[in-house]
């Protein structure tokens, strides 16, 4: 708790200067090794992240926050093992601009002993060098934490989550016989859905429809999570579409359906979106825009940005075509353009010419972000909050498994469904620059804190654990169901030291 609570205090610290502080204002005194500080997830042993992650805060000898860049490359980070003399972790140390830094890596073994060392000059920095106690197991060892109340410990997992308190209380109980009838015969025809069973932390699944390739997200963080900690016996099913499925009132009979988007009309359990899912899964690895890149890529600083609103996009909602129009009528305050037409084909020659894609980093070279829905909620929204823009975001029946704890004008300045009133927000924002400075960085401090992939595992146990209480009969293996495997690590293997129960082996 104490890492948290330093972070938390840190990153306010940074954002009170950050907001009051004139334009290039900094310590003039270099960083101190002695007076810097470390802390994160990534310096505990026990935190199996894909890529692990910890952050180092630039402080000069009088103790003074560094609120911009001291030099990109004033920190140095080697991680080695205590046994092992060649050691396979890829590390980034990620320059946040803010006088921060956040260094990730990701191990592809699991070593007896690491030691983390963080150096400024050749000098350790804060209480550097870290000893993690081995074994330090890597993304792909299979080896649970067989106590879900140990692992939630030392994950630092928060008590609840308000979306997932809401998503339950809409059920008294669970029936897995009934629903193994009942959601097939309802959805099953029309729809794509998977069938999962947790049972004895295997995973095996049963899918309906004819798109089910958006399962492999579904399987590969369950896959995930049971390699890191002894998931409850649970049977549900995920709708692998965009839109929610669950339309009945709560005063009918409805039917729990795990869903990546939620919406007022609907009644599905939210669950974090498969993109953001995948960003956590695979980074460091085949995906380049994630929670953890984006910190580094906020583009100019604040003064420096384009005082224009961007956006940039495909034509999958009528509101995405008036977005355009408004910016032909109005280029000195939108920029707005299409990069792919597939829905109003018909329209392209009104709303083209389409546009080269842009790099989604060179997107925070704009002070303002507009966020529309697209065929739901656009999954953007994480990473546009952790950048370093401020957020005009579009009134929404949609929600991802976050929203409900975002606050219009402290995280993001809100505007109308219709967009009627954008033009008028966008200029409201030019007049009060400090005050959506403001906003710009409490939404960039809930992105840190709440969207982190720390927090993505810890949503989606919770959410298994607490759904698991519900049931009221076993959850079984279910006829046609097949067993979703453990990717092979054959060049990598890892041993377990935890003792499993005997229904495991």
């Amino acid at each position: 708790m104490f890492l948290r609570t330093l972070s938390r205090l840190l990153l306010l610290s940074c954002l009170d200067l950050l907001a009051h502080e004139s334009p290039g204002a900094q310590a003039r005194k270099p960083p101190s090794a002695a007076k810097s500080l470390a802390w994160g997830p990534g310096l505990e042993a026990n935190v199996v992240l894909p890529a692990r992650f910890f952050y180092v805060q630039a402080v000069d000898s009088s103790g003074r926050n560094f609120t911009s860049s001291p030099g990109e490359k004033t920190f140095e980070v080697k991680i080695v093992s205590a046994v092992e003399q060649l050691t396979r972790i890829w590390i980034q140390v990620l320059d946040r601009q803010d006088g921060s830094f956040l260094v990730r890596y990701r191990m592809y073994a699991t070593y007896t002993n690491v030691h983390i060392h963080i150096l400024l000059k050749n000098k350790h920095v804060a209480k550097s060098p870290f000893f993690l106690k081995g074994p330090v197991y890597h993304e792909g060892c299979d080896c649970p934490q067989t106590s879900g109340s140990v692992w939630e410990a030392d994950m630092h997992c928060p008590q609840s989550f308000p979306q997932i308190d809401r998503d339950m209380a809409l059920f008294d109980s669970v029936d897995p016989d009934r629903n193994a009838q009942e959601i097939p015969q309802r959805f099953g025809q029309r729809q794509s859905l998977c069938h999962y069973t947790v049972k004895d932390n295997k995973v095996y699944v049963k899918t309906f429809g004819e798109h089910v390739g958006f399962r492999i997200f579904m399987d590969s963080i369950l896959l995930s999570l049971t390699r890191k900690v002894r998931l409850p016996d649970v049977e549900f099913f995920v709708n692998l579409g965009d839109w929610p499925l669950e339309k009945r009132k709560p005063t009918e009979k409805i039917h729990p359906i795990f869903s990546w988007c939620g919406s007022n009309n609907t009644r599905d359990i939210v669950m974090p979106t498969y993109d953001l899912t995948e960003s956590v899964l695979e980074t460091m690895g085949r995906v380049s825009l994630d929670m953890l890149s984006v910190q580094a890529n906020t583009g100019p600083t604040w003064p420096q940005k384009n005082a224009t609103a961007f956006w940039r996009g495909r034509d999958s909602r009528q509101e995405r075509l008036e977005l355009v129009k408004l910016s032909r009528a109005h280029p000195d305050m939108i920029d707005a353009a299409f990069t792919n037409f597939f829905f109003f084909k018909h329209d392209e020659s009104l709303y083209g010419p389409l546009v080269k894609h842009v790099s989604f980093f060179d997107f925070f070279k704009y002070k303002y972000q507009i966020n529309i829905d697209g065929t739901v909620a656009a999954y953007r929204l994480p990473y546009l909050l952790g950048g370093d823009s401020v957020v005009l975001k579009q009134e929404s029946s949609y929600y991802e498994h976050f929203y409900n704890e975002l606050q219009p004008w402290e995280h993001y300045i809100p505007i109308r469904a219709d967009l009627r009133d954008l033009l008028e927000k966008i200029q409201w924002a030019r007049e009060h620059d400090k005050e959506v400075r403001k906003i710009a960085l409490a939404g960039q401090q809930f992105a840190r804190s709440h969207l982190m992939g720390d927090r993505i595992f810890c949503y989606y146990y919770k959410l298994l654990q607490e759904y698991s209480k519900l049931q009221v009969t076993e959850p079984k293996i279910r006829k046609g169901m097949e067993l979703v495997e453990q990717p092979s690590d054959d060049l990598f293997p890892c041993s377990c030291h935890r003792k499993r129960p005997k229904d495991e082996l």
